[in-house]
């Protein structure tokens, strides 16, 4: 009969939109079967129509902690293994430092770290039987510079990096590469809508960026897939900026 699929398995949280869905259709391009997670199921089916076959869609708020363990715990059933975990899903809020509420602050600190830790816990359970794994984790041009009105969105991407070398040093000596990759300015709904409207920040954003253009979402969808490959089998604990030269702008 049918010999066992030897396909990878991913999870890209956030995969129904913006990055998050460049990431899974460069996957699911290359062979990898894509599980994508966030909150709006018609987002997510919207998704699988456009990607086909080698994309699963599951819907779950990475908010409720408490359900991530039985996420994992599904996709082991279904698929086996996680081979890759891309920590994508994240909320912004764009408000004065004086105005941003402790429950903003907090709100935005669950999905953006807290979450991203304890999804990160169950699926890394899992890689330790195999010894292997990728985990990829998406930070922010917020966390390399200061950026005004962001301060929780900072506060939360600065968190994604240290975690990122906290767990590549714990977590490579039994298999498993963790790195991050820092988008600068990429052309999504989500940055159009922040910028547009903020016609002193869209000046500021191209003048200090060497490439004078914004990434598309597909460049953070190639250097994923190259930090998940073997072709990075040697690369663990970085942050990658994939930004057109932003960061090191003058």
């Amino acid at each position: 009969m049918g010999t066992v699929s030897k396909k990878r398995v991913a999870i890209v949280t956030g995969g129904g939109s913006g990055i998050g869905l460049a990431i899974a259709e460069k996957f699911v391009k290359n062979n990898i079967q894509t599980i994508i997670v966030g909150r709006d199921e018609s987002k997510l089916n919207a998704a699988k129509e456009k990607l086909g076959e080698g994309c699963v869609p599951f819907a779950c708020d990475l908010n409720n902690l408490a359900a991530l363990p039985t996420l994992v715990q599904q996709v082991i059933s279904e698929f086996n293994q996680i081979d890759i975990l891309v920590n994508n899903a994240g909320i912004n809020l764009k408000k004065d430092f004086t105005e941003v509420s402790d429950e903003e602050f907090q709100r935005i600190l669950l999905t953006n770290v807290t979450a991203v830790f304890t999804l990160s816990r169950e699926v890394v359970k899992e890689m330790l039987k195999k010894k292997s794994g990728s985990i990829i984790n998406i930070s922010s041009m917020a966390a390399q510079y200061g950026l005004p009105k962001v301060i929780a969105y900072t506060a939360s991407k600065t968190a994604v990096e240290g975690m990122t070398r906290a767990m590549a040093v714990e977590l490579s000596p039994q298999g498993i590469r963790v790195n991050c990759i820092a988008p600068g300015f990429i052309a999504t709904d989500m940055s159009s809508k922040a910028l547009n409207g903020d016609k002193e920040r869209k000046q500021k954003v191209f003048s200090r960026t060497p490439m004078g253009i914004l990434g598309q979402p597909s460049d953070i969808g190639d250097a994923a897939l190259f930090l998940s490959s073997e072709a990075a089998k040697y690369i663990t604990g970085v942050v990658l900026p994939v930004d057109g030269g932003n960061s090191v702008g003058f």
